[in-house]
């Protein structure tokens, strides 16, 4: 998996002034290009979409400050609309505007990435793999920044935001496991140049009933194939532990691949966050399955 994914990032690298296109990168990993963005996103700490623009803005600041390139040259080599766009992306990156390289002779860099194997020896991971039949995930939503250590305050004030009667109708609605609050994040930017990596995240219950919901958000999740994961210990680092687990040791070494669905998350009783029982529910498939 991970040789394949290199050859993925060296065609990515060959495409970086043209036009990458997904059913190559599908036919080079062998697997689903959600797949490929998600298991990117865990093993680099940042969203493919980010990664790219970083090389191209890399790469354009050397053409700036060693090959003369005008800035408008610049910009539609790596594919932005405007030079407005770009120059605003370049600032953000760099600190600077791409007018001002070289007045400053300055030059930063964002080197190519490669994904290597460590051993670090055999980890026990506790997990069970479920079919469900389709169910509904009710809640409240909000776009936030994806953040992969720590807990992100944007989620911690959209909980805040949910009143206790909001909270006591949500646990009407919940009829299947858990049976308790969850949290769902879905909807992950990628491949935008000039925007930071976000992605939607709701906090709500799982139910199979039918009803208006009221005032809240609804997502419908069909019938699909779950990996159930476990750990227990201080929160939310042995949560966030395991996730870094399923996406370095899991999920390269087994035969499935991520589905293009909600990941489900949820926490038990948070009274002594050095020992917090919690799970992530990730949607797969088997590896070439249809």
């Amino acid at each position: 998996m991970l040789k394949s994914m290199n050859e993925a990032l060296d065609y990515i690298e060959s495409q970086l002034n043209g036009e990458i296109e997904d059913n190559k990168l599908e036919r080079i990993t062998g697997t689903s290009v959600y797949h490929f963005r998600r298991m990117f996103s865990f093993l680099s700490g940042m969203t493919l979409g980010e990664y790219i623009r970083n090389r191209k803005l890399s790469n354009a600041t050397f053409d700036l400050l060693h090959e003369g390139m005008s800035v408008t040259d610049t910009a539609f080599k790596y594919g932005y609309a405007s030079v407005d766009g770009f120059s605003r992306a370049f600032r953000d990156w760099s600190g600077i505007s791409p007018s001002e390289v070289k007045k400053k002779n300055m030059l930063k860099a964002f080197p190519k990435l490669s994904f290597q194997l460590t051993i670090r020896g055999g980890i026990n991971m506790d997990y069970r793999i479920e079919n469900k039949d389709p169910f509904k995930i009710v809640g409240v939503k909000k776009r936030v920044p994806i953040q992969f250590e720590g807990e992100n305050p944007e989620i911690i004030k959209l909980a805040k935001r949910i009143t206790p009667e909001q909270r006591k109708q949500l646990h009407s609605y919940a009829n299947m496991e858990p049976n308790q609050v969850v949290n769902a994040s879905y909807n992950l930017d990628d491949g935008c140049l000039e925007e930071k990596g976000s992605l939607d995240h709701m906090i709500g219950c799982l139910t199979t009933k039918e009803s208006s919901f009221d005032e809240f958000d609804v997502v419908e999740v069909p019938s699909l194939t779950w990996a159930i994961f476990s750990s227990k210990g201080e929160f939310p680092k042995a949560m966030q532990e395991t996730w870094a687990k399923i996406a370095s040791e899991w999920l390269p070494s087994s035969d499935y691949e991520l589905v293009d669905a909600p990941n489900i998350s949820f926490s038990g009783d948070l009274s002594d966050r050095n020992n917090v029982y919690s799970e992530i529910w990730f949607a797969v498939k088997k590896k070439g399955k249809i």
